[in-house]
């Protein structure tokens, strides 16, 4: 028997003997970093998706990411259902690791820019999502703020710890990514205090799903048919709304990015009119600092990454490094955008 055979005969144990579910059929999904992930089929015709998490992985946390996810559902968020085991747990534990199930969405995940009705849609369920984890419990995981409190000089450092880990691991494309880091390293100096100037003084905080990116919208039509990988944090709403709004995949690769990030703001604000205005207008400047430190992308090897997860992340490292350019060249024009958008109480 093979490990992929021997692997897919452990899941199989764990189906039925955690949750009552027979596997008809086990497929591998090469992607995902914390967790090892297959889609299964079972004999009574369930698509489901299990998850092994790895033996670094956090399991409190993901059990709250769970929960989290299972409340959004009921507050009727497309969100797959999460099995419970026999014994009523979102994560249960057999054969040594810790396993967690749910439903497969329908769709799948898009790796193009985001049409109009997409960005739109994306935003009415964002603005919805966070209008009703305004009331869940505050999760003890915070997402970090580096964009808002790290110096230039960590920054910087940081600039410089990555070319050091890119020499040991024979980086393919050393000297373009040194250029990156210059790059970064100039903007750092030369942008940081003036865009956090710019920012409300105070920012809403207040459990989210932490990582609402592209990978983790589950697509079918131009609509999002499921929320995936909650990671249930604190942290800002605005920097989770500019992190979608000037998604990479979008800012690099399509003349349309402004308005795509205009139309998913309006549709946000439509559903969740309690963030303050100030907050929506400045999530452009919240996109940019976040992206300004954070080098995840920049080096792969240390993730150990099947090839084509490695090759998109490598992609993503490219179209961050477009989308910080297009940014800080159309700022006013995005500031004169965003200065349009209505007051929640504006809209019909």
């Amino acid at each position: 028997m093979s490990d992929a055979d021997r692997d897919a005969a452990l899941m199989a144990d764990v189906l039925e003997d955690r949750y009552g579910l027979v596997a008809e059929v086990v497929e591998p999904v090469h992607m995902g970093t914390d967790t090892i992930n297959r889609r299964v089929l079972t004999e009574d015709g369930l698509r489901l998706y299990v998850k092994e998490y790895r033996a670094t992985a956090d399991i409190a946390a993901a059990g709250t990411a769970w929960d989290m996810a299972e409340y959004c559902r009921a507050g009727r968020i497309p969100v797959p259902r999460v099995w419970q085991d026999v014994d009523g747990d979102f994560v249960t534990i057999a054969e040594g690791c810790a396993w967690a199930v749910t439903d497969e969405a329908p769709g799948h995940v898009s790796t193009t820019a985001m049409t109009g009705a997409l960005a739109e849609h994306i935003g009415v369920v964002m603005g919805r999502m966070h209008r009703i984890l305004a009331a869940y419990p505050m999760p003890d995981q915070v997402q970090h703020a580096r964009w808002r409190t790290a110096t230039v000089h960590d920054g910087a450092a940081k600039c410089d710890s990555v070319l050091a880990s890119a020499l040991g691991q024979g980086h393919d494309r050393l000297g373009q990514l040194r250029l990156d880091l210059d790059q970064r390293r100039e903007d750092l100096h030369e942008h940081t205090h003036r865009l956090r100037e710019q920012l409300p003084h105070e920012l809403v905080e207040q459990a989210l799903h932490a990582d609402l990116t592209r990978t983790n919208l589950i697509v079918l039509a131009d609509s999002v048919t499921g929320v995936i990988d909650f990671r249930g944090a604190r942290a800002m709403p605005a920097w989770e709304l500019g992190r979608a709004a000037f998604d990479p995949r979008t800012v690099a690769n399509s003349p349309q990015w402004m308005s795509r990030a205009l139309a998913m703001a309006r549709a946000y604000i439509s559903e969740n009119p309690g963030l303050p205005l100030a907050e929506v207008r400045a999530c452009a400047r919240i996109a940019l600092l976040y992206m300004l430190f954070s080098f995840y992308g920049a080096t792969t090897s240390e993730y150990g990454l099947p090839a084509a997860a490695e090759a998109d992340l490598k992609q993503h490292w490219r179209e961050r490094q477009t989308t910080i350019r297009l940014l800080l060249h159309h700022l006013d024009e995005l500031d004169d955008a965003f200065s349009g958008l209505p007051a929640g109480g504006d809209h019909a």
